[in-house]
């Protein structure tokens, strides 16, 4: 059976930067599109960043240059690293799985993580 399980979330302040982690199991994380999504209160979940069965990567143009996504294949671990964190980056995230390898733009997949708490404030 397919998981993912985030962890890393956290009380930062603005400027500061946090890691995000996915432990996925039940499938090779290097076969799937893998991403991250954000929920912040009030607004629709939208996508963040993913990564390629082959290494692309892709971001959104408001955490372009300030979150760097990567795995650990022999961890079976997704992570986000997040810089400059700034008050708009308050969400919850969530990490995503999708049935395919490939992709040219962040699609939502079928597997979804509970979320892990991004709180940016002072």
């Amino acid at each position: 059976q397919l998981q993912l399980v985030e962890s890393g979330g956290g009380l930062v302040q603005p400027g500061g930067s946090l890691r995000l982690s996915c432990a996925a199991s039940g499938f090779t994380l290097d076969k799937r599109v893998i991403g991250w999504f954000r929920q912040a209160p009030g607004k629709e979940r939208e996508g963040v960043s993913c990564i390629s069965r082959r290494g692309d990567t892709i971001y959104q143009p408001p955490v372009e240059g300030r979150f760097t996504i990567s795995r650990d294949n022999a961890k079976s671990t997704l992570y986000l690293q997040m810089d400059n964190l700034q008050s708009d980056d308050t969400a919850v995230y969530y990490c995503n799985a999708a049935n395919t390898g490939t992709t040219t733009s962040i699609i939502m997949g079928t597997y979804w993580g509970q979320g892990t708490q991004v709180t940016v404030s002072t």
